[in-house]
């Protein structure tokens, strides 16, 4: 898996997982009756969602650019810790806060992931830099350029230049 095709897939999974508790903690349509208040550990799910969103992005936009390993090593850190405290949060404060238990589990699988794409990405700028290859000019090597005074002719068999390739007649 290439590295752009990986920080694209987490920056994508951390919406899909932290969705249905956010939308649980969306406001009611205006009623008549007065707007219940939100409880202050919703405030800091969505704090904590939005930290992590936001560093997912950074992520983005480091794919599209195509960030060196060890830039993307450091955002992927950066990710997983913001998620990993997102996750711990919402474990503790499920209960009293709303959370339902299948957001929980959706946050850990999407950790999983993105724990392993983080191990993949921090080997990967760890290893030591491949050796470039030889270029094509160096492959060729810097021989004589063919021009007029070092071509020979009339030695091979299939010289037709000066003759025919059968042979002399």
């Amino acid at each position: 898996m290439n590295l752009r095709r990986a920080l694209m897939i987490v920056a994508c999974m951390l919406g899909i997982a932290a969705g249905p508790a956010v939308a649980q903690f969306q406001p009611a349509p205006q009623t008549a009756q007065p707007q219940q208040q939100m409880p202050p550990c919703v405030a800091e799910f969505g704090r904590l969602r939005d930290d992590a969103q936001k560093k997912a992005g950074v992520i983005r936009t480091a794919s599209e650019r195509k960030a060196d390993p060890k830039e993307a090593c450091a955002l992927f850190n950066s990710f997983s810790a913001a998620e990993a405290k997102l996750i711990k949060y919402a474990a503790d404060n499920g209960t009293w806060c709303g959370i339902p238990p299948e957001v929980v589990t959706n946050l850990k699988q999407q950790h999983a992931k993105t724990t392993d794409i983080q191990t993949k990405v921090c080997r990967a700028a760890a290893a030591p830099a491949r050796p470039q290859g030889p270029s094509l000019s160096d492959a060729l090597g810097s021989g004589a350029v063919p021009d007029a005074s070092n071509i020979r002719t009339g030695r091979g068999t299939y010289d037709t230049l000066t003759g025919t390739p059968l042979g002399s007649k």
